[in-house]
């Protein structure tokens, strides 16, 4: 299964959804385990904006921004802060996701993730969190 990436997977704090182990479960329609497997459809299309940061953000609360890139406060410390996190367990950066849109655009940087993450055995996507391909391989937990 080769998807497309969709932009409205992309949130505000430079996340791509579209490899995300909870969207990937939730598009594969694996059954939920709790603890293990967990569903999300994506921060925009459940009208979140952005899950890390918009509690503690009054700028996307608002709705003034579309990506933090817009914000005159990027990165602002809660930015900062995921963004280390998913740097050093990942080897991920929202930050630099953000810097890639804000220079090159969205279809752009889709198309360099979808590159990315595109698994060389099936053209299925591999998750950011873990590795693995929710295409090709049998998932029974979020863990590697």
């Amino acid at each position: 299964m080769v998807d497309e990436f969709k932009t409205e997977l992309v949130a505000p704090c430079g996340m791509n959804c579209n490899i995300c182990s909870g969207y990937l479960a939730y598009s594969r329609n694996l059954t939920r385990k709790r603890g293990k497997i967990i569903h999300c459809i994506g921060c925009r299309p459940r009208n979140k904006q952005c899950a890390f940061l918009k509690g503690r953000c009054a700028t996307l609360r608002d709705g003034k921004v579309r990506f933090c890139f817009e914000c005159k406060k990027v990165p602002c410390a809660s930015l900062a802060k995921i963004d280390a996190r998913y740097r050093s367990k990942f080897n991920y950066s929202f930050v630099g996701n953000l810097m890639t849109i804000k220079n090159h655009g969205i279809k752009k940087f889709l198309a360099d993730e979808r590159k990315r993450w595109r698994c060389k055995k099936c053209g299925g996507t591999i998750s950011v969190h873990n590795g693995k391909c929710y295409d090709c391989k049998i998932i029974t937990s979020w863990a590697g």
